[in-house]
């Protein structure tokens, strides 16, 4: 299951918050053994770039760097040392990033599949319910775009963090990650604001294309005394897919 890294290990943790502003913007580099070509993904809604070369598929490597919003980025440092003095001592964001976004490959590789029942245990129970309505009237391009393989994920950062306790003294911690990924699925370029789209020719007569999507998924637990230090996730966002 994809949940390794986040379910029963004290030393990831997770926080509930919100992020309306995130300024993150992913830089996305092509690299080619003889050709080296670089373009910035900050054009209009379906803008296209077309590398051309004619190196095989393989020789192709696609990096991506990314910028931070520099408020975000000392917040979410003052929130990791928060959890680490009075929540988990050996919280480390690193362990935590990878293995939420192991837990977003499968979570959304099971939408995909409409495998609703194998989410029970890592989704809350009330947030299933409503995936479960919406992915139900997604076409089925829709669908497969939902899906993010391993390697299509370009890039992760972390959007928002949270702290709070409830009326009975309860602790919680959550953490808003979003992810940006590639996709083949073949999706309307007037319908889905905020995406970018990647061309490039292969040969003579190949061309391959992928959209860039992005997607916001949220991770708590709660830190209660005598809880099992479980991770649920708490909030699923798809660019225009799955609001």
């Amino acid at each position: 299951m994809a949940l390794f890294l986040l379910r029963g290990c004290r030393r990831l943790s997770s926080l509930n918050g919100c992020c309306h502003s995130l300024k993150h913007k992913p830089v996305i580099h092509t690299r080619w053994r003889k050709a080296h070509l670089s373009f910035l993904f900050s054009g209009s809604v379906g803008e296209s770039v077309r590398p051309y070369s004619s190196e095989p598929k393989h020789n192709r490597k696609m990096v991506v760097v990314g910028i931070p919003n520099p408020f975000i980025w000392i917040r979410t440092r003052i929130y990791y040392f928060l959890i680490r003095a009075y929540f988990d001592s050996e919280f480390n964001i690193q362990e935590f990033t990878l293995g939420a976004k192991q837990a977003f490959c499968h979570v959304s590789k099971l939408l995909s599949q409409c495998h609703f029942d194998a989410l029970d245990g890592l989704v809350a129970k009330d947030l299933i319910g409503k995936l479960e309505e919406k992915c139900s009237l997604l076409p089925l391009m829709y669908k497969m775009a939902l899906s993010a393989d391993p390697d299509e994920v370009m890039y992760s950062t972390t959007a928002d963090i949270g702290i709070y306790y409830d009326d009975k003294g309860r602790r919680f911690v959550s953490i808003l990650m979003r992810f940006w990924y590639l996709t083949s699925a073949q999706l309307p370029d007037d319908t889905l604001e905020g995406t970018r789209i990647f061309q490039a020719a292969l040969g003579e007569a190949e061309t391959q294309s992928k959209r860039l999507l992005t997607a916001n998924y949220e991770f708590q637990r709660e830190f209660t005394k005598g809880v099992a230090p479980d991770w649920t996730i708490t909030r699923i966002e798809h660019s225009k897919l799955l609001d």
